[in-house]
């Protein structure tokens, strides 16, 4: 494994927390002139080093005083579906105290540790694609109001791997592979189920996937769960009896690294609003749904899996915008 990920990631994380008069050079060294940036709505895209400043960086800053990353994760690897090359992958928090507004959220004058899920494609040295999932409802949620009113699972931080190891973990190209392939295989099963059980061949059982004690962490809105039991009930089957035609898998990353394994498309599903989801009335449209997959692997099974998905952007495809509806509830 070549240094690109220790190289990243402290561009990241010096990003970040730069003073304001070097951050235009800093960006312009490690940001390729046309990089093309793809952030959760209403974020969504972004193009140059200084877009990206303008866009993400400088409002994230203005928002958390004293921000700083926080990295759960942060691991790389080649990818292996068509757009090749090589990738770096995290699930981080922004951690600061938010004192002012961001992205019309208003601020709780409180620690705010907004999640974020990454992928950065590296060239030569730059960075050239980032695609960030930044969920934006947790964040609305950390002040006080939860934008779906009710959640699935439990809302929590986002913990950290119980290894302790996600962070550039030492390289093993073998263990790499292994992990990657459980996790394919997982994919490839799952995406047919039983519509009474909502349970997918291969998943759980001494032959399957998933460990027994299987820990799957989501964003706002599902909440996190323990357990195949748990994971069906508070996710798979709300989800499944919303857009039980969900058609997923479309990722432009799939990457190893040693115990871990990272995902994403945007979008990687298709799916159509067939029963309500999250107080949301269905009406039959034709929705997508950008995502982002984490997992640790231990003996051949997943462990631990961290998801990122713009439900932000899936609401608003709903006729929904969250923020709004926050500002209404606050009485803005």
């Amino acid at each position: 494994m070549t240094d690109f990920r220790a190289s990243a990631h402290t561009f990241l994380n010096t990003l970040i927390r730069a003073p304001e008069s070097v951050l235009n050079d800093l960006a312009h060294e490690h940001l390729a002139p046309d990089c093309v940036w793809d952030v959760s709505h209403p974020i969504n895209h972004l193009v140059g080093p200084d877009a990206v400043l303008d866009g993400f960086v400088r409002p994230l800053r203005a928002a958390l005083t004293r921000v700083q990353r926080r990295d759960e994760i942060f691991i790389g690897g080649q990818n292996i579906r068509e757009e090749g090359g090589e990738w770096v992958a995290s699930v981080t928090h922004y951690l600061g105290n938010f004192d002012a507004p961001f992205l019309g959220i208003a601020p709780s004058y409180h620690l705010m540790l907004a999640r974020s899920g990454e992928f950065y494609r590296i060239d030569d040295g730059l960075i050239t694609k980032a695609r960030i999932i930044l969920d934006i409802p947790d964040m609305i949620r950390q002040t006080g109001i939860n934008p779906f009113g009710a959640s699935y699972g439990l809302e929590t931080l986002f913990p950290g791997p119980a290894t302790h190891d996600g962070v550039l973990p030492d390289s093993d190209q073998d263990m790499a592979g292994r992990s990657l392939d459980v996790v394919e295989g997982m994919l490839a099963d799952l995406h047919n189920f039983d519509p009474t059980t909502f349970s997918s061949s291969n998943q759980t059982g001494a032959s399957g996937y998933w460990h027994e004690d299987m820990l799957w962490y989501g964003p706002a809105g599902i909440g996190s769960n323990y357990l195949w039991d748990g994971f069906v009930r508070d996710h798979r089957e709300p989800f499944l009896r919303a857009f039980p035609d969900r058609k997923g898998g479309d990722h432009y990353c799939r990457l190893g690294d040693s115990n871990y394994a990272a995902i994403s498309g945007w979008p990687s599903m298709t799916m159509t609003f067939k029963g309500d989801y999250l107080d949301v009335k269905a009406d039959g449209r034709a929705l997508t749904l950008r995502v982002m997959d984490f997992y640790r692997c231990a003996d051949g099974k997943i462990m631990e899996n961290w998801v990122l998905l713009d439900y932000n952007d899936l609401m608003a495809q709903m006729g929904i915008d969250l923020i709004a509806k926050t500002q209404t509830l606050r009485g803005h």
